[in-house]
C-alpha cells in the first residue's frame, strides 16, 4: 500500500499540485485499486484457458529494406529551428 511519503514522491514524479485533502482522496483511491490486484494475483488460475478475443491476434511484421536516403539538407528544412546543423529543441531534463 501507498503511505504519506511515497505519495508526496509520486506528487512529485507526477508534478501533481493537490491540497491535503486531495492527496488522501487519492492516496485512498490508488490503494484501493492496489488491493483489487492485490486480489487478482491471488487468484488460482492453473488450468484455466485463455478466452476467445473478438478479433483474432497477428503480428503484422515486414521485412526491413533499405530506402533512398534523405539529404541533410531536406531534413534540416523541416526543423522548427536549427544550431550548427543540428536541430534545436526544448530542454528535457532540469539540472
Amino acid at each position: 500500500m501507498i503511505d504519506a511519503p511515497e505519495m508526496e514522491h509520486l506528487k512529485k514524479l507526477a508534478r501533481l499540485s493537490l491540497t491535503e485533502e486531495e492527496t488522501a482522496h487519492l492516496q485512498g483511491d490508488l490503494n484501493r485499486i492496489l488491493g483489487y490486484f492485490e486480489k487478482i494475483s491471488g487468484l488460482d488460475t492453473d488450468g484455466v484457458e485463455e478466452m476467445p478475443r473478438p478479433v483474432a491476434l497477428v503480428n503484422v511484421t515486414r521485412s526491413d529494406e533499405p530506402g533512398d536516403l534523405l539529404s541533410s539538407g531536406d531534413v534540416a528544412s523541416v526543423a522548427v529551428e536549427r544550431q550548427d546543423g543540428f536541430f534545436r529543441v526544448p530542454r528535457t531534463v532540469d539540472q
